[in-house]
């Protein structure tokens, strides 16, 4: 069983990855307590998750006409996302919905600037490059592709050929791989993706681990031979741009965050809609790092996520500056 909103016509944004709720706990301390032990905390709620799905619906916040792609149970889980989907304007005619099989769940535990993550895959995990419509990415203006790691064997084997074909009808191309569980961070598969990427979008910790290099200087040089322009997400620190040897720092004014959930999956969003909008890519991670930082000021990664206009104003307020070969301090 496919897709149960309907077809819609050419779309700014094609998003694939992943759709799943996160089931989201805040407090100051939010650590378990084994032995049968009861802790209170401050709240528990569902909201909108997996990284592809906040990402989608900042960029339609944004303003982008935009289409997810992913796999969800024929559940109640699944029914919860279709349905904040459609609410947000993103176009679900493509997510395909997998009878037997569960919708993937997050539990967040979050503590304002730093959370921890379990996730049980579900259906996420049964997406493949079968279930991305070729008229999508014939339509699409980019396609951007989330939680690599997470779909790496389902998804993984077609995405390099998804992605050329995207490219081959005029589309840009992006990708975040997010944190991989196993701990492998790719390898010849993950390195023909990155070949047909044009900007990866991964954080600090992320762009050392799938280079496999120190530090991020020597991350960025190996990234970028790779193929793909870099956009390196810094958190609270801004952002660190990379295309080719022209190496640029931006940073915003500091945000004091209620919760950090989906803040890098939302400056996705806005450093894609910027480089839809024209801007060069310092200018368009500028948008991404302030449609972030507006993101963390109420739990959950799309409560707070910014209209485009309040995202410009925030990015104005951005300092750019050239670093060359160096890299950002620490």
């Amino acid at each position: 069983m496919t897709g149960r909103g309907g077809a819609r016509g050419s779309a700014d944004l094609v998003v694939v990855g992943d759709c799943n709720p996160d089931v989201l706990v805040l407090g100051g301390d939010v650590t378990p307590s084994f032995g049968q032990q009861e802790k209170l905390v401050d709240g528990i709620g569902m909201v909108v998750g997996g990284s592809a799905a906040i990402t989608a619906v900042a960029a339609a916040r944004l303003g982008l006409s935009v289409e997810l792609v992913a796999a969800v149970g024929a559940d109640p889980a699944g029914d919860f996302m279709l349905d904040q989907l459609a609410r947000a304007g993103v176009g679900t005619a493509a997510v395909a919905v997998r009878d037997g099989v569960p919708t993937g769940m997050t539990v967040a535990l979050s503590r304002g600037a730093d959370r921890a993550i379990l996730t049980a895959l579900g259906a996420m995990a049964s997406l493949t490059a079968r279930d991305v419509p070729a008229a999508l990415l014939a339509q699409a203006r980019h396609v951007h592709v989330s939680s690599y790691f997470l779909l790496e064997h389902s998804l993984g084997p077609g995405l390099a050929a998804m992605l050329a074909a995207a490219r081959a009808a005029g589309a840009t191309t992006s990708l975040d791989t997010n944190w991989d569980p196993a701990g492998e961070w790719g390898g010849g598969q993950l390195r023909a993706v990155l070949a047909q990427t044009g900007v990866l979008l991964p954080n600090e910790t992320e762009a050392e681990r799938i280079a496999g290099e120190p530090d991020l200087p020597a991350a960025a040089g190996a990234l970028t031979a790779a193929g793909p322009r870099l956009a390196v997400k810094l958190g609270g620190r801004g952002a660190f741009c990379a295309d080719g040897p022209v190496w640029h720092r931006v940073e915003l004014p500091p945000v004091t965050p209620v919760d950090t959930t989906g803040a890098g999956d939302c400056f996705n969003a806005g450093l894609i809609a910027g480089l839809l909008r024209g801007l060069d890519l310092p200018a368009a991670a500028a948008l991404g790092c302030a449609v972030g930082a507006l993101s963390t000021r109420a739990a959950g990664g799309t409560a707070s996520s910014p209209d485009l206009a309040s995202a410009l104003a925030l990015a104005r307020a951005a300092t750019v500056r050239r670093v060359g070969g160096q890299a950002p301090a620490p």
